[in-house]
């Protein structure tokens, strides 16, 4: 085939890999869109430049669409982050071009070790720059279906591998759909194997345990419009919508018997004051936890000198703060601005972002208090919970659910906030535990340790969901794990690949 023709080939892949991540969320097509790369990386004439170019064309097919939310935040942002990704995943098509010549190694290891490159660039990408960006990730593809269970074992990269070579395994059968016999399909019926038993091993993997107990979350959603800055609004106006929702419960609204409550949870940033302690809003709130009989974990916003804290507190009906965890993970260019000096000597508009966010350093865990004793929760606060290790930080630290009180308002559409859902099913299973996402303007809901969704709001609906959340403890295999085991795992098959095809005595071309 021409070169150009490949280049659009492996485009189309990039796109379809998009299509097949939320909101479209039509995943099959993302192992097609898959097998178009490894297709096109297979039938064009040997070289690193080619190599490269190709892979960097289906990655930028790949996150321009899928990173498409960033241009109504950050124009500059949606031009920079697709090119650094593809040019991410430019350079790993290159390694694996290097490191398995197609004159020495057989196709099945040439798709293996092109897997192994792709998903360790998505490792980077999950650090790299300013903290990583885990967004738009193969793994969100596949969040509502069984095939994401192998993540208590693997993580989001391990499923990211999976779905990588079950579109190398498609792309396999199609170039050898003339050729017969056992022989020379061996290997990919054994690496097809190898697919299969890793979801066989994740269908059976320790997903947590039920103590037998149950705690009964209000989520609250203030619902509003989207597209809204926190310089372009009015911090009160977010207040009244949540009390305005808040008195949904045992209001008839919200079929609610006063005292069975046990948590109110407030999204994040829903409270933005100088100090909470002495502002007019606590007394609000006072009284609100006070006639549902049931503490309240506000997302408060408070100075904190230049600076300011984005903090989940918990509060008792007499307004005591019982607990208080502040943000670890900030969000670069939302929170805070890397490289301000530079940035507003080039006349970029940092005003938009005029003081940042002071970092947490405690453990993600609340106390939330009962009759008798306290719970402890997990809690990752907005973005956090795109890291699987801020959501397990609280986890294994005992935290029973995970909550996610989160603010979307500044984004337009559907494509971050659909994300986030597959996000928090991801963390469900990683964690083996429920999961309560409470948003200022949509998506809250629900998410069991199944991944299940329940009591979803829509987007921009002002409303109240209550539900008994079981209290869960024990942990997974990824959670004794974690990404930097991962990362090691598959740095180190890379190596055994490579030398396998180093010094094996024949290759299939």
């Amino acid at each position: 085939m021409k070169r150009c023709a490949l280049a659009m080939l492996a485009l189309l892949g990039g796109v379809l890999v998009a299509v097949g991540i939320p909101p479209l969320g039509v995943w099959p097509i993302m192992l097609l869109g898959v097998a178009f790369y490894v297709l096109a990386t297979q039938l064009s004439k040997p070289s690193g430049r080619t190599a490269f170019l190709l892979g960097a064309l289906f990655a930028w097919g790949w996150f321009a669409p899928a990173l498409g939310w960033m241009w109504h935040l950050v124009p500059g942002g949606f031009v920079v982050a697709p090119l650094l990704f593809a040019l991410m995943h430019g350079a790993a098509a290159l390694i694996a071009y290097r490191l398995a010549p197609r004159a020495q190694s057989t196709l099945t290891q040439r798709i293996v070790v092109l897997a192994l490159a792709h998903t360790l660039a998505e490792c980077l990408r999950f650090i790299a720059p300013f903290g990583g960006v885990p967004l738009a990730g193969l793994a969100l593809g596949v969040a509502d279906t069984r095939l994401a269970h192998v993540v208590r074992i693997v993580g989001p990269l391990g499923v990211s591998l999976w779905v990588f070579l079950a579109g190398g395994v498609l792309a396999e059968f199609w170039l050898r759909r003339r050729e017969f016999g056992w022989r020379t399909r061996r290997a990919t019926f054994v690496l097809l194997v190898g697919l299969v038993a890793a979801q066989t091993a994740g269908q059976l993997a320790p997903s947590g345990r039920d103590t037998g107990q149950l705690l009964r979350i209000a989520a609250v959603q203030g619902g509003g419009p989207q597209g809204v800055l926190a310089i372009d609004s009015n911090p009160r106006d977010v207040i009244d919508r949540h009390l305005a929702a808040t008195a949904l419960v045992d209001s008839g609204s919200v079929s609610v018997t006063q005292g069975n409550v046990d948590l109110v949870l407030w999204p994040e940033n829903t409270v933005d004051v100088r100090d909470f302690s002495v502002s007019k809003v606590r007394q609000e709130l006072v009284a609100e936890a006070q006639r549902i009989d049931a503490p309240f974990a506000i997302g408060v916003t408070e100075d904190a000198g230049d600076n300011f804290t984005n903090a989940q507190i918990v509060m008792d009906q007499s307004g005591t703060e019982i607990s208080r965890y502040d943000k670890v993970k900030r969000v670069p260019y939302g929170e805070y601005v890397p490289l301000r000096g530079l940035l507003q000597s080039l006349g970029a508009p940092v005003d938009r972002i005029p003081r940042d966010a002071i970092a947490g350093s405690k453990t993600a865990v609340i106390e939330v208090p009962r009759q008798t004793d306290s719970v402890p929760l997990a809690v990752a606060i907005s973005w956090e919970v795109f890291f699987s290790m801020r959501a397990l930080d609280g986890v294994n630290a005992g935290g029973q659910i995970l909550l996610n009180p989160t603010n979307g308002s500044s984004y337009t559409g559907e494509i971050l906030q659909q994300q986030q859902v597959a996000t928090s099913q991801l963390r469900a299973l990683e964690s083996g535990r429920w999961v309560v996402q409470a948003a200022t303007t949509g998506y809250s809901m629900f998410v069991d340790h199944d991944g299940r969704i329940f009591d979803r709001i829509p987007i921009g609906t002002q409303g109240v969901i209550v539900r008994d959340i079981p209290l869960r403890t024990g942990r997974t295999i990824y959670s004794y794990l974690g990404d930097t085991f991962i990362a090691a795992a598959l740095l180190l098959m890379l190596a055994v690949a490579s030398w396998r095809v180093r010094h094996q005595t024949s290759g299939d071309t």
